[in-house]
């Protein structure tokens, strides 16, 4: 087992924890140690919301050890019953519930013999899912339940709605800018004349999932959540998917392609005829984004040659990378993921588009890459914008881990037309631009900062500066600064130096030099 001081994607309980509170008047329950309660604050906070997050922690303590947990758990699940009067209780284990092989079935069963609100157990298996996988499987879960249970109660609702219309599976809180893509995302195909049927799990009531079936297809922003509702609606009710993510200019037009393709299974025999959206697409790609142009003009021609390192969850990373490659022309030297159990389709999906694919979720291994490519600028979550930090790289941030100041209170979508503006903005705007970023690099000032440049693996030992030594690259202006710096110590590390001097720097610049 390796200990991790950061994660890309929380353990699988934040998963089900993040489903079970989108929907309304659902409650969850969580059969944890104090502290793994964070779930809370966390949701609060990115939300910003003032409503109380409706997540009771069942907290394991010295007393529960020694006595068992049933009466606990039972208890906190019949308390809420009665308090919150919820639709549904979803109780979800823990990595300590299942280390202490708790047998949480059998409290759920128990518990609802006495209560009035549907309870169910989480079915994820919390030693081999992470949170995205967890939230993907939990979501499937509840979805079924409910379709499979109107179905033997005869109220299920198959019949199609007389305009063309979609659900939107896999809409979570808390999630980087899904509120803002979600906006977007209604905005798509109410302008190409379809309508929402349902948005799950975001807002949505349970009794209302019977009528998910009566849309005309589904679409599945978020690979990492979502596909697996979708791949059960279509096989057990003939409901097609859309899984393309609508990020940039090509696969938006792509995402509002396979829209009318969808629609025209049935548009000519309930509206009696076809749909066309070329015009839209052609309208929505010249006046309403701004990145057709932008990615013509002098500013844009002026990034040519840049390099670029990805690096996020499966969905971000490969529409960033295509954007980068294919509508900006940058070349991207390392594009990544670390959603691992994704590999397969990520690779297919950048595969020609960079240099290097790398799938990890060590986050050292990719401070050590982009360290070791040096690209001009990364763009990633909040561990490469730290990485970036330490070895003064631009980072701009794409995708999850995020911190919360990447959950702006503005409109800010990724998705759809005004998305690819929002992401030109990002991508022009993160790399150093000119003089402006070094002026006071060059011209001296109070904010001159120095820049470091060890190792960013723990296990690699790092070489010292001697003072008289440390002085030397400040004469170089900022923006070449780090690189002298490295190309020093690498000089010094081949020469099995362990103390860089005047004199060192003097022979390393000689080495390098033609």
């Amino acid at each position: 087992m390796k200990l991790a001081h950061r994660m890309y994607a929380g353990p699988a309980h934040i998963g089900t924890l993040r489903v079970a509170s989108s929907f309304r008047n659902v409650h969850a329950i969580m059969h944890a140690p104090l502290g793994d309660d964070h779930f809370n604050v966390m949701r609060s906070m990115s939300e910003r919301e003032r409503d109380f997050t409706p997540v009771t922690a069942s907290v394991v303590d010295r007393h529960v050890l020694a006595r068992g947990s049933r009466d606990k758990v039972v208890s906190n699940i019949s308390r809420k019953d009665e308090e919150q009067r919820p639709d549904l209780i979803v109780l979800t284990p823990t990595c300590t519930s299942s280390i202490l092989q708790e047998d949480l079935q059998n409290f759920v069963d128990r518990a609802s013999l006495y209560s009035e609100s549907d309870v169910i157990l989480a079915d994820v298996n919390h030693y081999r899912v992470n949170e995205l996988q967890a939230s993907d499987k939990t979501l499937e879960q509840i979805v079924r339940h409910y379709l499979d249970r109107a179905r033997k109660e005869g109220i299920s609702n198959q019949s199609l709605t007389d305009a063309p219309s979609a659900n939107i599976i896999g809409i979570p809180t808390p999630g980087f800018h899904n509120q803002h893509d979600c906006r977007e995302l209604k905005r798509l195909p109410r302008e190409s004349g379809v309508s929402i049927n349902q948005i799950i799990p975001e807002g949505e009531f349970l009794r209302n999932l019977k009528d998910l079936p009566r849309a005309w297809f589904n679409t599945v922003p978020y690979r990492e959540m979502g596909l697996m509702a979708a791949t059960f609606l279509e096989k057990e009710y003939g409901m097609p998917h859309l899984s393309t993510t609508p990020i940039g200019i090509s696969n938006t037009a792509d995402f509002i392609v396979q829209i009318e393709k969808l629609v025209n299974l049935w548009a000519p025999i309930l509206l009696r005829k076809k749909i066309n959206y070329d015009l839209y697409v052609e309208n929505q790609t010249k006046f309403v984004s701004q990145a057709a142009w932008f990615s013509k003009s002098i500013d844009c021609q002026n990034l040519a040659g840049k390099e670029a390192a990805v690096s996020g969850d499966a969905t971000h990373a490969a529409s960033i990378t295509k954007i980068l490659v294919g509508e900006m022309g940058i070349r991207v030297s390392c594009s990544g993921t670390y959603c691992k159990h994704d590999a397969e389709r990520f690779n297919e999906q950048v595969r020609g588009l960079c240099d290097e694919v790398i799938i990890t979720e060590d986050h050292t291994e990719v401070g050590d890459t982009i360290a070791r490519i040096e690209p001009s600028v990364i763009f990633g979550t909040q561990m490469e914008r730290h990485i970036g930090k330490r070895i003064d790289i631009p980072c701009g941030v794409i995708s999850s881990p995020v911190h919360i100041q990447n959950f702006p209170p503005g409109y800010r979508p990724f998705l759809g037309y005004e998305g690819t503006n929002q992401i030109s903005d990002l991508i022009y705007n993160s790399f150093n631009l000119g003089m402006e970023d070094h002026s006071s690099d060059v011209f001296g000032g109070h904010d001159t900062k120095g820049v470091s440049t060890k190792s960013l693996s723990t296990d690699k030992k790092n070489i010292d500066w001697a003072p008289e030594a440390e002085s030397e690259p400040k004469r170089i202006p900022g923006f070449v600064r780090g690189k002298i710096k490295k190309n020093t110590e690498v000089f010094a590390k081949q020469n099995n130096i362990s103390e860089i001097t005047v004199d060192v720097t003097y022979a390393a610049k000689e080495r390098s030099s033609p």
